[in-house]
């Protein structure tokens, strides 16, 4: 399974000049009210998951509680926002941005 990692996701929110008021200590501290900014990390928090692979919501959890202390809002966003799909205790990506 494709280890998830946190430091490239700061590290890419902190070379944001969009996103880097809502870091403090290396952690997202808020979420963005504008939804086109919301919409903008939740994109770069996406790229840590790579396409096809199923991810237990265990680790998810715990990824995404190394970004953001309400791990489960972040979840929560991932999903609604269709960056992240779930079923049966498991997540995967389903949209955002493909890198090249």
């Amino acid at each position: 399974m494709t280890d998830l990692d946190p430091t490239l996701i700061i590290d890419a929110v902190a070379r944001d000049r969009r996103l880097q008021a809502f870091l403090v200590n290396g952690r997202i501290e808020t979420m963005p009210a504008r939804q086109s900014r919301r919409r903008l990390l939740l994109d770069v928090i996406a790229q840590a998951f790579e396409p096809g692979i199923r991810y237990p919501e265990r680790r998810v959890s715990q990824f995404l509680g190394v970004i953001y202390a309400d791990f489960a809002s972040l979840r929560r966003y991932l999903v609604d926002e269709e960056f992240l799909s779930r079923a049966d205790g498991e997540y995967w990506r389903s949209g955002g941005s493909v890198l090249s």
